[in-house]
């Protein structure tokens, strides 16, 4: 497996385009992406589990009953959640684009982001979708990652080549995601696609335990979205004989989808709202994974150390407080922690207390950009990793007029 540039348009028969439709008032600024695919792929997503979701999850999850699909669209500025036509919008925006592409609006994904509870005219799709459709491009990835982009200050693309049964297959993707992040099922919008072979039902699975594993550990600001979702298409252009059940071509699938998502986490987490380092926890010795995922998760999501580290203090003393009120069976008094980043290592907790270290190398590695929270719990084999980022001034900033 090697790491490919592309993105969305990395894998045999994707074309992708993003545009400036009028969603958002700044022109510079592209509002509206699509991705194409040659041929009907098989297709999988995952949906966010708040009550409160956007219109086009609705549209989405019905259109992919079939577990086919051969186009994603996806406007920013507006979430088209909370609004009475809001389905009808959706609904629209697929029949324009399956008009516009030759295909049924069944076969088409659809997804939004931006403010909630804010009207959706339909009338700046209509009109963006043929110059869309027109600019469609296998070099066009780079454009569909602006388009959806909202507070997120960079893009989020990632590829990576791999062998199935001596065929070459590649997979690709883009997310966005800055803030409101704190999934139960994913993280704002990622949408994948591969050139791989695999039945719907497959792959389903495939992206449902990966998401567990990657998208369910990030968190930004405790807020969990109402447009959160993932998709993934697969149209088979590799030519590999198609996965229909576990076994080796199907592992070595979802350990190339892996890479590519957990780069997508990354890319989120380190670009969170405000943030100025993408903070890893990473937890050993742990009895069971579900141990280790809880304690991982409660770490990156404890306020005070994200303040702590975006002050390079290391009151390691929040780490502990985070595990303690998980809800995680652990023995705090065989607990280690450390923090490691480009620029060293310290330990400052063994066996639950602290010990001794150089507060000024301390800060020496968490004024780094990328920082590691190392927790052992040493009572057992199982592991997990979480990612988040610092609180800072700017996350307040950015959300206390992000409406207005």
């Amino acid at each position: 497996m090697k790491q490919i540039e592309g993105g969305v348009c990395a894998a045999k028969g994707f074309t992708a385009a993003g545009v400036h439709c009028g969603i958002r008032k700044n022109r510079s600024k592209k509002d509206l992406a699509l991705i194409y695919s040659a041929v009907p792929a098989a297709a999988a997503a995952v949906y966010t589990t708040n009550l409160v979701k956007g219109a086009p999850l609705a549209v989405t999850k019905a259109h992919l009953q079939n577990g086919r699909a051969q186009a994603v669209i996806c406007n920013s500025g507006n979430a088209n959640t909370c609004n009475a036509n809001g389905v009808e919008i959706a609904e629209q925006t697929c029949a324009l684009a399956a008009g516009a592409l030759g295909i049924a609006p069944e076969d088409v994904v659809v997804a939004s982001t931006g403010v909630i509870g804010q009207p959706l005219d339909i009338a700046p799709i209509a009109a963006g979708i043929p110059p869309l459709c027109a600019a469609l491009s296998a070099d066009g990835g780079d454009d569909a990652a602006e388009g959806i982009m909202t507070t997120d200050t960079v893009k989020k693309e990632a590829a990576v080549e791999f062998t199935l049964g001596g065929k070459v297959c590649r997979i690709g993707g883009m997310a966005k995601g800055s803030g409101m992040i704190h999934p139960n099922m994913a993280t704002m919008l990622v949408f994948l696609t591969t050139d791989a072979a695999v039945s719907p039902a497959m792959l389903q699975r495939v992206l449902s335990a990966d998401a567990a594993d990657t998208f369910n550990m990030i968190s930004i600001d405790g807020d969990t979205s109402t447009n959160d979702m993932v998709t993934v298409l697969a149209n088979g252009m590799a030519g590999n004989a198609e996965i229909t059940a576990e076994g080796e071509d199907c592992a070595a699938f979802a350990a190339a989808l892996n890479a590519v998502t957990t780069a997508l986490c990354r890319a989120i987490a380190g670009d969170g709202e405000g943030a100025t380092k993408l903070l890893e926890c990473r937890v050993d010795g742990a009895p069971d994974t579900a141990t280790a995922k809880t304690v991982a998760k409660s770490v990156i999501c404890s306020s005070l150390l994200k303040a702590a580290m975006f002050g390079a203090d290391a009151n390691w003393g929040r780490v502990l407080c985070a595990i303690g009120y998980s809800g995680a069976a652990v023995d705090v008094d065989r607990i280690d922690v450390a923090f490691t980043s480009a620029a060293g290592t310290v330990r400052v907790c063994r066996g639950g207390a602290g010990v001794d270290f150089s507060e000024e190398k301390a800060k020496e590695i968490l004024l780094c950009g990328e920082i590691g929270i190392l927790v052992s719990l040493n009572a057992g084999e199982a592991s997990a990793t979480a990612w988040g980022c610092d609180l800072t001034y700017d996350y307040v900033r950015i959300n206390g007029d992000y409406r207005t």
